[in-house]
């Protein structure tokens, strides 16, 4: 069964795994995003927040408001604030670095070390899905050597990765990840919400294309989806 990659700009994606639908990092409300009601047509199972910041916790609160059988998945003090607010610790699954957490089923999530900023807690990435259906979702992160990790552990079918630069990697530092990780596909996330976010995914697509060619780039539009074989 493949997986299925939906982008709603910036770094919220939709990614579905055999029976299971994840979201990731859903400010589903941004500027580029063509969803502005929160009706998704489906029902999320899990709702990864990578770090605290407000382009990237999101509308977590709100989803899982609307849509009860989600579960909001981070890391332990951010899953503990999103508990707090929605007063029911039975929606949250806390974790913390490098810890695989299991979901059942055979679907686990694993937080991985991202270098950025956080409000609450550390800032993570994750990678998520099952046992030869993985995609490594970067989230705000520079250039680190423990990339190449994630890839011979994980072997991610997909690795999303932030180009836009200034606060994340830019295009060559995101090529140099994808060379890292070996995933079958990178898809740029995180440019061109605001002029500050100056990553070209075109440039993007070069560098890979230089440095790790057997990776496949595809440069989504905010709202299209597509099928990972």
């Amino acid at each position: 069964m493949p997986v299925k990659v939906k982008w709603f700009g910036h770094s919220a994606f939709a990614v579905s795994i055999g029976g299971k639908v994840f979201l990731v990092d859903p400010w589903l409300k941004n500027p580029k995003s063509p969803v502005k009601d929160l009706n998704l047509g489906f029902e999320p199972d899990y709702i990864i927040v990578t770090h605290d910041h407000g382009d990237h916790i999101g509308d977590t609160i709100e989803l899982l408001k609307k849509y009860p059988r989600a579960k909001a998945v981070a890391i332990f003090e951010i899953a503990s604030k999103i508990a707090e607010e929605l007063g029911d610790p039975n929606r949250v699954v806390d974790g913390n670095i490098g810890g695989p957490i299991r979901l059942g089923g055979g679907y686990f999530v694993v937080l991985t070390t991202a270098t950025h900023s956080s409000i609450t807690g550390t800032p993570t990435g994750a990678v998520f899905g099952r046992e030869g259906e993985t995609v490594y979702h970067a989230g705000d992160t520079g250039l680190t050597s423990d990339m190449r990790l994630i890839g011979e552990l994980y072997k991610p079918v997909a690795a999303l990765l932030p180009i836009g630069g200034h606060y994340t990697m830019g295009p060559r530092e995101a090529a140099k990840a994808a060379e890292l990780i070996k995933p079958k596909y990178a898809i740029p996330m995180h440019y061109g919400t605001f002029p500050v976010l100056w990553g070209d995914p075109e440039e993007f697509k070069s560098e890979v294309a230089r440095l790790a060619p057997e990776v496949k780039v595809v440069i989504l539009k905010p709202g299209e989806e597509v099928e990972l074989e």
